[in-house]
């Protein structure tokens, strides 16, 4: 009785045999071990409850009930890789890089693609990952960046995220502005100063929480709300109607009529982690996760330097440290 399924390996370990009519050969070339091609032959045989082979010491040639399987077997072989074939190539990976500027996310996505050339994966820019992780929950996005222990838990609930780099802050300053001579800034340099950070964007609610909490005690102000700007054009139009020195990663791209500065005593980090939905899996996603590895061990993105400043959530305490 013809059984109801037969293992493709089974059907491919008999088509080589019979194509090679040497048991040894057939098994270099699917390379495994002739007694485990042998062993496989045997089951198959069982399985159809026939002789597929006539073996001798110097020869292997097809039975008559060999021959007549082999076109059949050829055939299921080439709809099962048919089959993989269709299905083989993932579609293109979402991922959000929250800016279209230099950033630790765009470098983690180029080396993600160098690792797996032959995947898919699609840039987005979504500007805040209080929006955005809600877009990877509902699975209209798959990866974004950002500060993730500033999310809300019920948002935070949802996604999978892993620590990339600390990333120092900055400060961008119109280029008249008191400070813009010097190399670096001090925090306490900027206490009087009105600092925008997003505030009453719905979008970015973790850097703005963040930043308040960078702010506070140090008699540095939250900027108001300002408009919601997208592209480095409008962001830069914006930013100097307003004459407000922002609040930036290091990395953040530089701005027509301001400069950017480092800001220190203490260095303040934001946490930036890399975030998916629970349970998903991608091969573009698993390169993500290599990249960061790579990058993060060979730049010492999560070393903490001395006279530093990170949020509570990391450290437990008011005030980093």
């Amino acid at each position: 009785m013809m059984p109801r399924d037969v293992d493709p390996r089974l059907l491919r370990g008999f088509v080589a045999v019979a194509e090679e009519l040497h048991f040894t050969r057939a098994a270099a070339r699917l390379y495994v071990a002739q007694q485990a091609l042998s062993r496989d032959v045997r089951r198959l045989e069982e399985a159809l409850g026939t002789t597929l082979f006539v073996r001798t010491t110097r020869a292997v040639e097809p039975t008559p009930d060999g021959e007549r399987l082999l076109p059949l077997a050829r055939r299921v072989l080439a709809a099962h890789e048919a089959v993989a074939a269709a299905f083989a190539a993932p579609r293109p990976l979402l991922v959000d890089l929250n800016t279209d500027g230099p950033s630790t996310a765009r470098t983690v996505l180029e080396r993600a693609r160098e690792l797996a050339p032959d995947c898919e994966l699609m840039a987005r820019w979504e500007s805040g990952l209080t929006h955005a992780a809600a877009e990877v929950a509902a699975g209209r996005l798959d990866v974004s960046f950002g500060y993730a222990d500033g999310l809300d838990p019920a948002r935070r609930s949802r996604i999978a995220h892993r620590p990339v780099r600390y990333e120092p802050l900055a400060v961008l300053l119109p280029e008249g502005h008191p400070l813009a001579g010097r190399a670096t800034v001090p925090l306490d340099a900027l206490a009087g100063e009105t600092v925008y950070a997003g505030a009453g964007n719905p979008r970015t609610l973790e850097w703005t929480g963040l930043a308040r909490e960078l702010f506070a005690g140090r008699g540095i102000l939250m900027a108001p709300p300002a408009p919601v700007a997208i592209g480095k054009d409008e962001f830069g139009r914006v930013m100097a109607k307003t004459g407000n020195p922002v609040l930036v990663t290091v990395d953040f791209v530089d701005m027509p009529g301001s400069v950017k500065r480092p800001l220190v005593d203490p260095v303040p980090l934001s946490p930036l982690s890399m975030v998916w939905r629970k349970g998903f899996s991608h091969p573009g996603l698993e390169a993500l996760h290599r990249a960061v590895a790579d990058l993060g061990a060979a730049r010492g993105w999560l070393d903490v330097p001395p006279a530093s400043w990170r949020p509570a959530a990391l450290t437990g305490a008011p005030g980093g440290g």
